[in-house]
């Protein structure tokens, strides 16, 4: 896993990066957990340069949130509902979710979406009530920005710290990213399974 995604990152330069930050905003193949680490060792290694990499990590970041504000705002809160009722289970979400999603950024407004860009899963999920909520788009895209970049920024820095030592650490990378992503992948399928709609719905 650790040499597939490292050699996207080296083939695809920063393009790859914005476009597998892109997708692990709206459906997480691989995680920025990982991507952003490997791209930040690739640019300690004379790959894309490492302010290149944090550019295109915040730009897809903010792009695959956009994607969800838009669909949310697009929607509205009752068609999204209703969709979400019907397709839940492979969103492996219930509207009684979206509600309390909904209720979360009612609370804290801006700094829900700035902050929630540094949480799995909430980083995705918290674009869609700022769009259903009508967010202005450049408040939003500001907060979304922010949080993105800096969240970028901290993981590729991290990996590019990581170079220095990779001899010691080449060892358990490979299968510790491997398992990660495969974590992802049967908790998304235990969640298909296990998904059970509202009882209102």
């Amino acid at each position: 896993m650790f040499d597939w995604i490292t050699g996207l990152l080296e083939g695809g330069g920063a393009w790859a990066i914005a476009a597998l930050m892109l997708l692990e905003n709206v459906f997480p193949p691989i995680p920025s957990e990982l991507i952003m680490p490997l791209a930040g060792f690739n640019a300690a290694r004379g790959g894309t340069p490492l302010w290149l990499a944090i550019l295109a990590g915040g730009i897809g970041s903010t792009l695959g949130a956009w994607f969800w504000y838009a669909l949310g705002r697009a929607y509205g809160p009752a068609r999204l509902h209703l969709l979400v009722a019907r397709h839940g289970r492979w969103l492996t979400l219930t509207p009684s979710e979206l509600t309390r999603a909904q209720g979360w950024f009612a609370r804290h407004g801006g700094a829900a979406v700035f902050f929630g860009r540094f949480l799995p899963t909430i980083r995705t999920l918290i674009s869609v009530p700022a769009g259903l909520a009508r967010m202005p788009t450049g408040r939003f895209l500001i907060f979304t920005a922010l949080g993105s970049f800096i969240w970028s920024g901290g993981l590729a820095l991290a990996g590019y710290a990581l170079e220095d030592g990779y001899d010691a650490v080449s060892g358990w990378i490979d299968p510790l990213s491997t398992a990660i992503v495969l974590a992802i992948v049967a908790a998304y399928l235990w969640r298909v399974v296990r998904w059970r709609p509202d009882l209102s719905d």
